[in-house]
């Protein structure tokens, strides 16, 4: 008899495919115990610094009167077994202030969240990826209207629950890079996207990145951070289709937000 041959099964997914993947974060709001909402989020590092970011209205958010006090995100906890993971919760306020930084400019909020996370209160064993600085578009990179894009996260919640991973949606660049869009910080998408995306990284494969010694790992560009679907108030739903796009908060609003001043960053989100 001629034994069967096994199946070769990589232990990792391609390093570039895997590190991708690992900057998703899957998110849960709570008030006290009780499950309100899923969304996503990434992870930015800045000077040793480690950040969530999200949709600020994921945190909070007026007129749908959701009012989390807490978000949990899920963290891989061996690299060798994906299936492993653990919830790790992050608290909204302390003494009744907000923990999270957000910022406004002269086309109103700005519909991004930054948490600063404590690395030495991460599981020892913690499997993460981080975006940095140096995955920002700089002034002159080109993004072409139609290009492509990706969209990492957790649409309606739906995700790998095998190995706890996000999927990807691939959409293209739908209005003039680097322009604010109807005043707004913010450029257009063209992808499917669901409730729960919200607080996903936007991003370009780089593959000049792979090259160098920050990027080799992480060869992307991280355009934006992925907020909502947009409709328009005049459409008819018995006779128009929805738009099928989305709008992008431009990434550059990190370097602001992740300031190592908390008050000077509020307050230059404002200015900007």
């Amino acid at each position: 008899m001629i034994p069967r041959e096994q199946p070769d099964t990589p232990a990792t997914f391609k390093p570039a495919a895997e590190a991708l993947l690992l900057t998703a974060a899957r998110v849960r709001t709570f008030v006290q115990e009780r499950h309100l909402t899923n969304a996503s989020g990434f992870f930015f590092a800045r000077d040793q610094r480690l950040f969530l970011v999200t949709s600020r209205h994921v945190v909070t958010d007026k007129p749908s009167q959701h009012f989390p006090d807490r978000i949990e995100i899920e963290l891989h906890t061996d690299r060798d077994n994906l299936g492993a993971s653990t919830w790790f919760n992050l608290p909204l306020y302390a003494q009744s202030v907000s923990l999270w930084r957000d910022g406004s400019d002269d086309g109103g909020a700005i519909d991004v969240a930054v948490l600063e996370i404590r690395r030495d209160r991460l599981p020892v064993t913690a499997v993460f990826e981080a975006f940095g600085p140096e995955h920002l578009p700089s002034p002159e990179d080109v993004m072409p209207t139609g290009a492509s894009v990706l969209i990492v996260g957790f649409p309606l919640g739906f995700h790998d629950s095998l190995h706890h991973l996000p999927v990807v949606r691939q959409g293209i660049i739908a209005s003039a890079f680097g322009l604010r869009f109807q005043g707004k910080g913010c450029f257009i998408t063209d992808a499917r996207t669901h409730r729960g995306t919200s607080g996903a990284p936007v991003v370009m494969s780089n593959p000049s990145m792979a090259n160098t010694s920050t990027g080799a790992s992480l060869p992307w560009v991280l355009l934006g951070i992925h907020s909502s679907t947009i409709d328009m108030g005049t459409r008819d739903v018995h006779a128009d289709e929805s738009l099928g796009l989305n709008s992008a908060w431009y990434s550059d609003i990190l370097m602001t937000l992740t300031s190592d001043h908390p008050r000077v960053a509020k307050e230059s989100a404002e200015k900007t």
